[in-house]
């Protein structure tokens, strides 16, 4: 593909290594929001999304209102994963949706929303989720997607139109044609995947006509490896980056009983990505990767421009 032109809008080179540094789940519980916090002021981590559903999404909003320079989005939250700790939509509580599990909360996997959920309740329940923030004082900076639950024919469409509505980049991505048939998995060798590839690829080109910002590539430190070595693999997978803007996922939380009764297994690794991404260390390894560290507010910015 060619190289991304909003790597010149930036004021980068075109080789030039581009990183939004992404706390996801604020709000989902006090330590999380928290960490985004101190990570933000401390100045590797760029931006962040609320998971409105959540029972701490209004402590992260009175965080940011408290701090505009807060580079805060929307995480649309369609699941609920967690075994004692759930939520559920905000737009409707009926069965008929298909969001609802037996417990009467989101399903716990996104594959589960993609087969069940309507697809007009889906989309009702991402603009409740947006227009709830805006009620309550969040100016989110972009909309992203929480366990990559709007990756899918059925909802990607119209969670990239929602986006829009509200002026908001949406993390989408520059991928060629084998990188969404990856992604949309084994539909792909199916005529009619084929034919859905082939509607993503014009509606990237149609965006970015658009001036909708878009991103090239994706990167998430894994919450199921060994939290011990989080600093290393924090470094091996930033000097790996290639070039274009990439959205580098984290997933923050500060040390408490809440965080390790909520998700006992990968809290270490939550407390892990806070402490490597507070540390001198990896402000310094960046530095020398020569690597450019941004947020949604610069991309929002350019996309109001348009």
């Amino acid at each position: 593909m060619q190289p991304n032109p909003l790597i010149k809008k930036l004021g980068y080179k075109e080789e030039d290594r581009v990183m939004i540094v992404h706390v996801d789940d604020v709000g989902m519980c006090q330590s999380g929001t928290e960490a985004f916090a101190d990570l933000f002021e401390f100045g590797i981590v760029s931006s962040g999304a609320i998971m409105t559903p959540c029972p701490w999404a209004l402590e992260a909003i009175q965080y940011a209102k408290s701090n505009p320079k807060a580079d805060l989005g929307v995480h649309i939250t369609l699941t609920s994963e967690w075994e004692t700790y759930r939520w559920g939509p905000i737009s409707s509580r009926s069965r008929a949706t298909g969001m609802l599990d037996a417990q009467g909360y989101f399903p716990r996997t996104a594959e589960e929303m993609q087969v069940n959920g309507k697809k007009r309740a889906v989309r009702k329940e991402m603009i409740a989720q947006i227009e709830w923030a805006l009620e309550n004082g969040l100016n989110p900076t972009h909309a992203d997607t929480h366990m990559g639950t709007v990756a899918h024919p059925k909802f990607m469409f119209d969670y990239l139109k929602v986006a829009q509505q509200y002026g908001l980049p949406p993390m989408m991505f520059r991928m060629d044609r084998a990188g969404w048939e990856n992604i949309i998995g084994e539909l792909a060798s199916s005529a009619v995947g084929k034919g859905i590839v082939s509607l993503i690829l014009n509606k990237v080109k149609s965006l970015e006509e658009k001036n909708v910002p878009l991103l090239d590539n994706i990167v998430l430190l894994p919450l199921d490896i060994d939290p011990k070595n989080r600093m290393q693999d924090a470094k091996n997978s930033i000097k790996e980056l290639p070039s274009g803007i990439t959205h580098y996922i984290i997933h923050a939380a500060k040390e408490s009983k809440e965080l390790r009764a909520i998700t006992p297994n990968d809290c270490d690794a939550r407390i892990g990505d806070y402490n490597v991404f507070k540390s001198n260390e990896l402000k310094e390894f960046i530095e020398e990767q020569n690597i450019h560290i941004i947020g949604y507010q610069k991309l929002k910015a350019l996309m109001s421009e348009g």
